[in-house]
């Protein structure tokens, strides 16, 4: 029997070649974008899963909640010190083991020339007792056995020593206690890229001694520096822990006076255990150690993978449903020799499964081409196993059969129910068969709704991240280069000789040091208050020198901006370890200092102007309280700048300044970007060589901030594209179909006097008007979902009726691209043919 099945299967395949290869061409499509979405799915959502004892291994998180006073909410995956020792003071028992971890890319010295580490990760403990990586050196228990011990991963040992054993082997970094040796005692395997966490190499180092300089931030709760990992003896002890947050914090945080206010830091803060595993899809993506993702795209991207197989299936079910009439003599000759009903329906459903084998072979040869260029597209490290831990083969005969039975379902009932004695009287024409055809027309409009929807979310995607990458942000982005590095020991204050000599290069028109730029990986907030208040607002604090808004290309609203020859404009202290600094200090809190605000600061200060806000007086809470708060006047207002992503909201800012401290230098220049990048080079090297040069232009720097949302658009366009594509090969199935079916109807049409324009229109709209049904449908659903993804964003686009209609217009031109060939053929044969067996 069923080989009987088989060849009957196999007969009506190649029987009808042009509909079998729309059938598992579009099935083999649909199937390959399904298999290559779930894989990235299963790829996103098993993030550390290889990582053994990951279930006891956690990340102590901060959430800032925003605050009436301007404070924005946060979610953080970096803590302060002082919370990792607080929770550990207080839950020595369910608490294994805590590390905190600072990541940086410092200056290392090896055989007397200097480099960097890419991602190096300083410990205050054996940070492999937590994160589990492999070693192929050593062993995780030994590989940090104290403070000046390094581990290296298998690439960075690689690249260092080459085919030598680096175990012994001696690394000097330079960090601001100085020239520091480390001793290599283990390689470790290359963190694997689904982690989220990375490292190139991990050093063990003393926090009092790292912190000496500033030991405020051993106990500070307002300074996140680094990672507070944390090893539990239980998984389920971490919602014992998270449960007691509140209490935690009340008994831990201390309260402190500013401004003649009582604060408390857990006020506003709040702390939680994350498993690692959750990590990379958590709340938590501000400055992470590894870029993350978020479920509601992963979910999205599952539920694409569904439609677009689920628009696949309904090509299937579509062309067979519409042939039908063409097996209708073969049913009703099975049921007259005995076929029961139940046994047409499992030989057409094995047929269905059969194609939907057919499409598989395909769409796995259509994954292994693909696959290569996917992973380079999303950087990540996806990969098709068959057999063994993780291989897909029993998931994909699972999804075989089921694409078979959803796709062949409707279809084998249908044909089942054909009554013999109406198929097979004398009179009754094969071609005659029965039905609406009302199913066939839903199906398309739900197949071109999924289309024209993700043409909208395409068309807003692209238009969001164009419109970010090129909205006026309040500087220039053309003709600007950033020059970093410079907040390493190595630079030791030569970075104002570097400055100087950068302004004289010819098509340099301003340079300066800053402490922000174009995307800055820190965030430094300070409470002001007014005279007699005790009401706060919170700004950003940052400093600059003279030159900064002249290079970033901002424009002063109202006042001045900062002056050297303005003594009350400098706010230059000495460094920590200088005797004279508490003399300094004091100095300057009695004689104050004066300040640049932004547009958006002089807004949340309550000035209905630029111009209202110059003169007035406040305090800022900029010095160490027991120098109490600086009183500071408003010289200068200027544009906002948005300095990071429109993802994130504008920050309001106090600039000030001083002459050290500084991270980046700007550079507004004009001519050849390249000719004025190796310049400053040069002049770089020339004066600090040991310390690795490191420049990007502003330009790029923009266009990375938002290669997520371009990704994402390319992701939604390739898969709109596919959607269209099955779409429009279902449609040309049944256009040809309905075509040979109607020849007998257009030829009397034709004899009556019908037009060939009017017999293209009346096939044309047959097919075009439930496109315009798919459009009622996709709009709304579009417009909600697309609506609540630009919310995600502080500055978006309007959302307009361009993308709607655009889409609509695009997939009715395809349609009728599709179905007008068919229509001319049919329209243009002479009406003799059609009629000359009657």
């Amino acid at each position: 029997m069923w080989r009987n099945y088989l060849t009957v299967g196999l007969r009506a395949l190649t029987k009808n070649r042009v509909y079998a290869a729309i059938n598992i061409v579009g099935l083999a499509l649909g199937l390959a974008a399904c298999v290559m979405i779930l894989l990235y799915v299963r790829y996103e959502t098993s993030y550390d899963e290889w990582m053994p004892g990951a279930d006891q291994a956690f990340q102590l998180q901060t959430n800032y909640k925003a605050t009436a006073q301007g404070g924005e909410e946060m979610h953080l995956q970096v803590s302060a010190i002082a919370a990792g020792r607080a929770l550990l003071k207080d839950y020595p028992e369910p608490v294994e083991k805590l590390v905190w971890v600072r990541g940086f890319a410092p200056i290392v010295i090896q055989d007397g020339e200097a480099g960097q580490i890419k991602n190096l990760r300083m410990t205050d403990g054996n940070l492999f007792e937590i994160l589990k990586v492999p070693f192929v050196r050593g062993s995780a228990a030994t590989a940090l056995p104290d403070t000046h011990s390094i581990a290296l991963s298998e690439s960075e040992a690689k690249k260092r020593f080459g085919n030598r054993d680096p175990i012994g082997q001696t690394l000097t970094i330079v960090d601001n206690t100085g020239n520091v040796d480390y001793k290599v005692t283990g390689v470790f395997r290359d963190w694997p890229k689904h982690s989220s966490f990375t490292a190139d190499a991990v050093a063990r180092f003393d926090l009092n001694t790292q912190f000496s300089d500033r030991p405020q931030a051993l106990t500070s709760w307002n300074t996140q520096q680094g990672w507070n990992y944390v090893r539990l003896r239980s998984p389920d002890d971490a919602a014992f822990i998270n449960s007691r947050m509140d209490a935690w914090k009340k008994r831990n945080i201390p309260d402190e006076v500013v401004g003649g206010q009582k604060t408390n830091a857990g006020d506003v803060q709040d702390y939680r255990l994350v498993n690692v595993r959750d990590v990379h899809l958590g709340q938590a993506q501000n400055a992470p150690v590894t870029p993350g993702n978020d479920h509601r795209t992963v979910i999205t991207f599952g539920v694409i993978a569904l439609l677009v197989l689920g628009i696949a299936c309904v090509n299937f079910t579509n062309l067979t449903t519409a042939r039908a009439s063409q097996r209708a003599r073969e049913v009703a000759l099975r049921k007259v020799l005995g076929a029961s009903r139940g046994q047409l329906i499992v030989q057409f459903l094995g047929e269905s499964i059969l194609v939907a084998l057919v499409a598989m072979v395909i769409a796995l040869a259509i994954i292994e081409l693909v696959l290569p260029a996917f992973n380079a597209f999303l950087g990540s490290d996806i990969q098709l196993h068959y057999l063994g831990s993780g291989g897909v083969l029993l998931p994909l005969v699972g999804l075989v059969v089921l694409v078979g039975v959803i796709a062949g379902l409707y279809p084998a009932f249908y044909l089942a129910r054909f009554e013999p004695a109406k198929i097979l009287k004398a009179n009754k024409s094969s071609a005659d068969a029965q039905g609406s055809g009302r199913l066939r027309n839903v199906l398309v409009v739900a197949q071109f709704a999924v289309s024209i929807g993700l043409i909208i979310c395409t068309a807003v995607i692209y238009s969001q991240t164009a419109y970010a990458r090129t909205m006026d942000v309040g500087y220039r982005r053309d003709g600007l280069l950033q020059v970093g590095n410079l907040g390493y020991r190595g630079v030791d204050g030569r970075d104002q000789a570097v400055t100087e000599q950068i302004r004289r290069i010819p098509g340099v028109q301003a340079a300066a040091r800053t402490q922000i730029a174009v995307d800055p990986d820190s965030n430094s907030i300070t409470r002001v208050y007014f005279p007699g208040g005790t009401q706060s607002v919170d700004l950003g604090d940052y400093s600059i020198e003279p030159g900064f808004f002249e290079a970033m290309g901002m424009k002063v609203l109202a006042g001045r901006g900062f002056s050297e020859a303005q003594g009350r404009d400098d706010i230059t202290t000495p460094e920590q370890s200088d005797p004279g600094r508490a003399a300094a200090l004091q100095a300057l809190a009695q004689r104050g200092a004066n300040v640049v605000i932004t547009l958006e600061a002089a807004r949340r200060l309550g000035f209905h102007s630029p111009q209202e806000a110059i003169g007035k007086q406040f305090q800022a809470d900029m010095l160490p309280s027991e120098y109490g708060l600086l009183p500071v006047t408003i010289v200068g207002v200027v544009t906002d700048a948005r300095f990071r992503s429109v993802r994130e909201p504008l920050q309001p800012i106090i600039y000030t300044m001083r002459r050290n401290g500084f991270e980046t230098i700007a550079v507004r220049f004009s001519g050849d970007p390249s000719a004025i990048r190796g310049q400053v080079e040069k002049i770089w090297k020339r004066n600090i060589p040991q310390v690795p040069f490191q420049a990007r232009f502003a330009e790029d720097i923009v266009r990375e901030q938002y290669d997520r949302e371009a990704a994402r658009a390319q992701i939604f366009a390739t898969f709109a594209m596919l959607a269209v594509v099955i779409g429009c090969l279902g449609l040309f199935g049944l256009a040809a179909f309905t075509a040979e079916r109607r020849t007998k109807e257009i030829g009397i049409r034709k004899v009556l006097g019908a037009r060939s324009r009017d017999i293209v229109q009346l096939l044309v709209w047959q097919f075009t008007r439930p496109v315009i049904i798919a459009n009622l449908i996709a709009w709304p659903i579009a417009w909600w979902l697309m609506r609540d993804w630009l919310n995600k964003f502080d500055t978006r686009i309007t959302l307009g009726p361009t993308p709607f209609v655009l889409a609509g217009l695009l997939a009715l031109v395809i349609a009728i691209g599709t179905i007008a060939a068919h229509a001319i053929k049919v329209a243009s044969a002479n009406p003799i043919r059609a009629l000359r067996y009657e």
